[in-house]
């Protein structure tokens, strides 16, 4: 069990440690700032990732495995923090997959928070070009979710 500590970075694992435990999460990766933490439920312990400085995304790497967005995309990002679901059950199809055509509007995700559901809307119309976050992540306000190319 971690000790109680006013370190930041501490504090910031403890309460995603509370997160994965409340919501009975095996992984959980979560950006704050430039910090990512990621936390991965292994035999019943849970281990950690240090936080990692990332690239600024608006920074093209030249990396060919990382996915650069095009002029003309539209992003839509999540207005809260929760778990991402791409259906609205897990039996059920998807809201939409890449290639999917989407309209103002459309419900294209769920995101959970405090056992509330709250359906996601596309505010923009076009084709989904690509879908950023995985289904059960928990995502960040802010954090991207999908790609809209009109």
């Amino acid at each position: 069990m971690m000790e109680e500590t006013s370190d930041p970075e501490m504090e910031t694992l403890q309460e995603l440690l509370a997160l994965m435990k409340e919501h009975d999460l095996d992984r959980l990766k979560v950006k704050r700032g430039d910090a990512v933490y990621e936390l991965v439920r292994r035999d019943g312990a849970v281990t950690y990732a240090a936080p990692a400085p990332q690239a600024a995304a608006a920074a093209p790497s030249g990396d060919p495995g990382v996915p650069v967005a095009g002029a003309n995309v539209k992003k839509v990002v999540a207005p809260l923090t929760g778990v991402f679901y791409r259906s609205p059950s897990p039996d059920t199809d998807s809201y939409v997959e890449i290639g999917s055509h989407v309209s103002k509007g459309d419900v294209i995700c769920i995101l959970e928070a405090m056992k509330l559901f709250n359906e996601i809307q596309s505010d923009h119309t076009g084709q989904v070009v690509r879908i950023v976050a995985e289904n059960g992540e928990l995502v960040s306000q802010g954090e991207e979710l999908f790609w809209i190319e009109p």
